[in-house]
């Protein structure tokens, strides 16, 4: 059992967004993407410039991930995940995920506002579920 259950809710989702997914494997968007498929999880990549991040399709968009996707994990600069959050929301996504150095005090409290599951906290989804680093897909 975890014990933040923010984080038991995040992790409940059947399928999960990463924004922020690089292919640069020294970046942490890809080391999120990794760690979900390490664990057997469905993660669809959100990149606007690449057609697929470890060999995943990406979508360029929050707004064109499939419905499935209730939980998004975000790895972007501060000023960028404010409007993440506005288009998840827009999406209907309701967990959300800043990783550590996404947060945003403004995209905090628009994920407090409208109720959501906000994690950010500097939790880390890496230490979470745990990450290795020498996995490949």
């Amino acid at each position: 059992m975890l014990p933040d259950p923010r984080i038991a809710r995040f992790l409940s989702a059947r399928a999960f967004g990463v924004v922020g997914a690089s292919a640069d494997r020294a970046k942490y968007g890809n080391k999120v993407l990794r760690c979900y498929l390490q664990h057997g999880r469905r993660a669809i990549p959100v990149n606007p410039r690449a057609a697929s991040v470890e060999g995943v399709a990406c979508v360029p968009s929050v707004a064109d991930l499939p419905e499935e996707v209730t939980s998004l994990s975000i790895i972007t600069p501060p000023a960028i995940s404010e409007r993440v959050v506005t288009a998840a929301l827009a999406r209907g996504i309701r967990n959300l995920w800043l990783q550590p150095g996404a947060e945003s005090p403004a995209a905090v409290a628009a994920c407090e506002a409208a109720r959501d599951n906000c994690i950010a906290d500097g939790s880390c989804l890496l230490v979470v579920l745990g990450y290795r680093d020498d996995w490949a897909p």
